[in-house]
């Protein structure tokens, strides 16, 4: 049911920006310049992301929608197989799914640590999937079009990938050096924004 609303709302404004478009070439105006502010904290991703340890490996769709300072992920296997839900705000962080029934924590770090075991840096994946460093000891390197290529932050080093021109990255490849030449591998592919 939340699919389908979700596919009603981008019907619904779809048709309106194109019949606004439509409009704006029949009655031409003056053109009003605004500054844009994007608030970075508010936005919505899917996509996929494929997870490798030494121990483990999996894949799944997620949907995620982030709201300054509180978010709602959703990730299912093919076919809508394994649906886990993730929520949080200040101070409360829930994973509810068949598998582990419901897992609460503080902050997401200490949940994926509840429920996988291992640690990730979990908060700054959203500075990085807006292509920005979390903290201000990130070493950074840029490409040729002055977008962030690479960074090293908290033991990660991340790797970005872009379609054609676009600012955001739709692909990023998060990886974490183990002991024995062996890591921990996170790749997480942005399909829709």
């Amino acid at each position: 049911m939340r699919s389908l609303s979700k596919l009603c709302i981008a019907i619904c404004s779809s048709s309106i920006l194109l019949l606004s478009g439509c409009q704006s070439l029949t009655q031409p105006q003056k053109p009003i310049v605004t500054p844009q502010v994007q608030d970075e904290n508010n936005f919505n991703l899917q996509g996929k992301i494929g997870v490798r340890t030494p121990q483990q490996s999996g894949s799944a769709f997620f949907t995620w929608a982030q709201q300054q300072d509180e978010f709602d992920i959703e990730l299912t296997g093919i076919l809508g197989v394994g649906k886990t839900q993730i929520q949080g705000k200040p101070g409360e962080v829930t994973l509810n799914s068949a598998k582990t029934g419901l897992i609460s924590a503080t902050t997401p770090e200490e949940l994926l640590e509840k429920a996988t075991g291992w640690q990730a840096p979990i908060m700054h994946l959203t500075y990085w999937v807006q292509a920005k460093p979390a903290t201000q000891n990130a070493q950074i390197i840029k490409d040729e079009n002055n977008r962030l290529k690479q960074l090293i932050e908290d033991g990660w080093t991340v790797d970005f990938s872009y379609n054609d021109a676009q600012m955001l990255p739709n692909k990023l490849l998060l990886k974490q050096p183990l002991a024995e030449d062996k890591e921990n591998r996170i790749t997480m592919v942005i399909q829709n924004r």
